[in-house]
């Protein structure tokens, strides 16, 4: 589905159109984008004031029927590991393939008993691997040492699998029915028979056998086989297989749906509780099916939380990417029943129960790497609401130097976290990427002599060599009650994962002032206000001059497709936006996303941090002792030439990272703190 920007530039941008939610079908995925994943509409002229995100159920506007493209672009839519040293410590480094896998060892042996390979050259690849972190498979071929058909053969008699040629090859539609095209791309295999309840797939990497299983359990079929065949032909064959069928697979399973009949109910205010019928309605296999493609779609576009929303007359399904909502094909409404109690089913709820909030978790191996799902079940007027998050961990790069740190900013906050003790708080709203910060921070820190303890509610991510203890308020396991236990188990660092009440704060302190380096989290607007909220509290300002050595406040930009990024002169509407004059933007280039292949039509690919990091110094801790105000305090950070959230905003845009509207979106001026 396409859409055509309005001439007017005075008009708001659009927000993204509703896949499906008209014409029947999900919008046409570019690049491997998973159908039900929208391709919004270009946004508006420049000038345009950002996009308010709509009401959950609210019906998305509907683009403008026609016009020309503007010239300019359109406002944006919305280890530890390693050895004790002798002494001074050092971190250990940890080396990549500190050994070479048994599978490798038995290709590289097979390469020279066929004679492609000495032994000698061999030891060599093998060192290689070490220092370059390639695999065995793709340094022989880059080096021309075998060709691609005898790495074929030799594999295939390593893992004992059969050779396929795939030039003439016909996959069997009932093979392409059952694994859809967002299965196929994830798994990286082409369906080509089903026969007797076993599917036989084509596949090129035999590293990838994982995958077999995982069709097995999604597909609930009796078993998955494979044939070994060479990446160019499975690519072309995958290409050949699905062309033209991006666009249908979830519109033709919840058609299979429809046609099932499966919960096809009436609802209203008061449901009965039919727990046989739940039960059967849940492990249907379409039913399984959808809610199976709707993860690993999730999955594969890095969506952070997956909505299911029950309306009088609708039901929902909504992805949020990069901090924005995406609105799905929306199944039939009577399948709200259905899809809720196949959730709570793989979270181990209790699907009886419809009166009372539920948190569970799901478990998931995808591609031989394990994703942590966290459900929040909400009984509303119309149904349950059901809300998963999607905790991948291979999509965190747990890394100071990737979080989009400026150079300053980050050889500062690396100063105050290396210090022996204190307090470095992380402040912004939910989704800032607070947790991002200080695992990254966690992770730089995380040697063999230190100690580290975290207390979380959750914990989101698991980290080797880092101790981790969830809080459990049924049994009363709190922030603070967690904080005590931990001061007794020896820690150097602590991670606090909020401070919340006084009781925390207290505790914190105390460990902080008793030799620990303490990292906690607020919920403050800017790195000034923390110290405000501190006090609010009730912490006495003597405490925290004498424990905070820094506070950083952040927020979460989407960045610019630099794979279809254009050029544009900003408009005076939108330089005023930003409180900036024609002589500030002289020079300088700005920059937005088209949209292309690579980040689905979207503009923007992925996201970066803003930063206002508060290093304490003498003149601020006599100025907090004294009581003065937050905006005092902020005053005298811009003196001393701290950058404030919309600082580092300006410089990301001057860097052409992110766009003018992202900025405005997600930073204020002084005076509108």
């Amino acid at each position: 589905m396409s859409s055509i920007p309005p001439n007017d530039k005075n008009l708001p941008p659009k927000k993204p159109a509703a896949p499906g939610a008209s014409s029947g079908q999900p919008p046409k995925p570019a690049g491997g984008t998973p159908a039900g994943v929208p391709k919004p509409a270009p946004p508006a002229a420049p000038g345009a004031k950002p996009a308010t995100p709509p009401a959950a159920g609210a019906k998305p506007a509907q683009p403008a029927a026609g016009g020309a493209k503007p010239p300019v672009p359109p406002a944006a839519k919305t280890p530890a590991g390693g050895s004790p040293k002798p002494a001074p410590a050092k971190k250990p480094t940890k080396a990549r393939h500190t050994h070479i896998d048994s599978n490798t060892r038995q290709l590289g042996q097979k390469l020279v008993d066929l004679g492609h390979l000495d032994e000698a050259q061999l030891e060599a690849l093998y060192e290689d691997m070490r220092n370059l972190d390639d695999r065995l498979s793709e340094l022989v071929v880059q080096r021309k040492l075998v060709t691609e058909d005898q790495l074929l053969a030799a594999t295939a008699e390593v893992f004992g699998m059969r050779v396929g040629n795939l030039e003439d090859a016909r996959p069997q539609p009932d093979a392409v029915k059952l694994v859809t095209q967002q299965m196929a791309d994830l798994y990286k295999v082409v369906p080509l028979s089903l026969e007797n309840d076993v599917l036989t797939v084509a596949l090129a990497d035999p590293n990838n056998l994982q995958a077999l299983d995982d069709l097995k359990n999604l597909l609930g079929i009796r078993n998955v086989s494979a044939v070994l065949a060479p990446p160019a032909q499975v690519e072309a064959l995958l290409n050949r297989a699905y062309s033209g069928g991006k666009e249908e697979s979830i519109t033709n399973l919840i058609s299979e749906l429809e046609a099932s009949g499966a919960g096809n109910e009436n609802y209203g205010r008061e449901n009965s509780i039919d727990l046989d019928g739940a039960m059967e309605m849940a492990n249907s296999a379409p039913v399984r099916k959808l809610i199976n493609m709707v993860l690993l779609m999730a999955i594969r576009d890095h969506a952070s939380d997956v909505h299911f929303e029950p309306f009088e007359e609708e039901y929902k399904m909504r992805y949020r990417c990069d901090g924005v909502l995406y609105e799905m094909v929306p199944p039939p409404r009577h399948l709200a029943t259905a899809i809720a109690s196949r959730i709570k089913v793989m979270a181990n709820l209790d699907i009886a129960e419809r009166r009372l909030p539920q948190d569970g978790r799901i478990e998931l191996n995808v591609g031989g790497n394990p994703v942590d799902m966290r459900v929040s079940v909400l009984p509303t007027l119309f149904g349950e609401s059901v809300v998963i998050r999607v905790l991948d961990r291979t999509n965190v790069g747990l890394s100071l130097d990737r979080i989009g740190m400026p150079p300053d900013i980050l050889g500062q906050f690396r100063a105050c976290i290396k210090k022996p003790n204190g307090i470095v708080l992380v402040t912004g709203p939910t989704g800032s990427g607070k947790t991002t910060t200080l695992y990254s921070a966690l992770s730089e820190l995380n040697d063999i002599d230190t100690k580290i303890i975290t207390t979380e509610d959750p914990v989101e991510y698991e980290i080797d060599g880092i101790v981790q203890c969830p809080i459990n308020h049924e049994i009363d396991v709190t922030f603070a009650s967690a904080l005590r236990a931990i001061l007794r188990q020896d820690p150097d660092v602590i991670l606090v994962g909020e401070i919340r009440d006084l009781e925390t704060a207290q505790i914190a302190i105390q460990a902080s002032l008793t030799g620990h380096m303490v990292f906690s989290t607020l919920h403050t607007n800017d790195a000034p206000s923390s110290v405000t909220r501190l006090r609010d509290m009730g912490v006495e300002p003597f405490l925290i001059t004498a424990t905070v050595e820094a506070i950083q406040a952040q927020r979460l930009v989407r960045r610019v497709c630099q794979n279809c990024r254009a050029g544009y002169d900003p408009t005076r509407e939108q330089m005023m936006e930003l409180n900036l004059t024609p002589d500030v933007v002289k020079g300088r280039q700005f920059f937005y996303g088209e949209g292309c292949d690579k980040c689905n039509n979207l503009g923007f690919k992925g996201r970066t941090g803003l930063y206002e990091l508060l290093i304490m110094n003498d003149d601020l801790r006599d100025m907090v002792s004294t009581g003065v105000s937050t905006d005092a305090i902020r005053a005298y950070c811009r003196k001393i030439g701290t950058a404030s959230l919309r600082d580092s905003g300006l410089r990301a845009l001057y860097a052409g990272t992110t766009t003018l509207d992202e900025v405005v979106r997600e930073t204020v001026l002084e005076d509108e703190a």
